[in-house]
């Protein structure tokens, strides 16, 4: 759920609404990365894994604290440090999307959790996708065809809506890429959403056949057993 919010939340921040403009986006994000600190834990019990996990956790703090900084300071102090921000939180989202799939990689069944799970997947790889996108339009401006766009926040949205577009196969055409960097993004986008559905597939369309497998044959061990118990005289029983 906590992945929807910047999909449905992203358009009051370009417009009005009930809660100031400034203060969505900031909000929608410091929302979505406690939600990823609560449901992604360290994966492993070793030291190196705890270290990773130490590292994600500061990234995401950092983040959600810089996020403030157009609210507080009422826009960017400069370029800089908005293209640094935004290539952090384009770092916190890649890493994000891949401690999920090392995730569901270990799970060892599939049930709602798991089912819920991949598709918040599915739906954070569009997000990382619209802010690493946002991220190279600041850095390499012209990166994409935007047509007018006023705000920082409107940028966001607009990127955000021609990732998921991409991510789907749409292809509407209404954003496009302005330069062959934006094409390279574009192509590896493509690409990652379809590895991603194909590999997810497979991967929990196995798990369940296993379990399935595994549930079929201890319920036949069992069925041989009371049946063997069956066939001995009285007095063996």
């Amino acid at each position: 759920m906590a992945a929807l919010l910047p999909v449905l939340l992203m358009p009051m921040a370009s417009s009005a609404g009930p809660m100031p403009q400034p203060l969505v986006a900031p909000v929608v994000f410091d929302l979505l990365a406690l939600q990823s600190l609560r449901t992604l834990p360290v994966l492993q019990p070793s030291w190196r894994a705890r270290i990773y996990g130490r590292i994600y956790q500061g990234l995401a703090l950092l983040t959600a604290v810089l996020v403030w900084v157009p609210a507080l300071f009422q826009g960017w102090p400069n370029g800089h440090l908005r293209a640094g921000v935004l290539l952090l939180i384009s770092v916190f989202f890649i890493t994000t999307s891949v401690r999920l799939v090392q995730l569901l990689a270990r799970v060892p069944r599939v049930n709602l959790p798991v089912l819920a799970g991949a598709a918040g997947g599915y739906v954070h790889l569009g997000l990382t996708g619209g802010m690493v996108a946002t991220a190279l339009e600041v850095v390499l401006p012209g990166t994409f065809s935007l047509g007018s766009v006023s705000t920082h926040e409107a940028l966001t949205d607009r990127l955000l809506y021609y990732s998921f577009v991409t991510v789907a196969g749409l292809g509407y055409g209404d954003v496009l890429p302005g330069n062959p960097v934006g094409e390279r993004f574009a192509i590896l986008l493509s690409l990652s959403s379809t590895l991603y559905v194909s590999l997810l597939v497979g991967l929990l369309l196995g798990r369940f056949i296993a379990y399935e497998a595994a549930e079929l044959e201890e319920e036949w061990q069992e069925r041989k057993g009371l049946g063997e118990r069956d066939q001995l005289p009285p007095d063996d029983q």
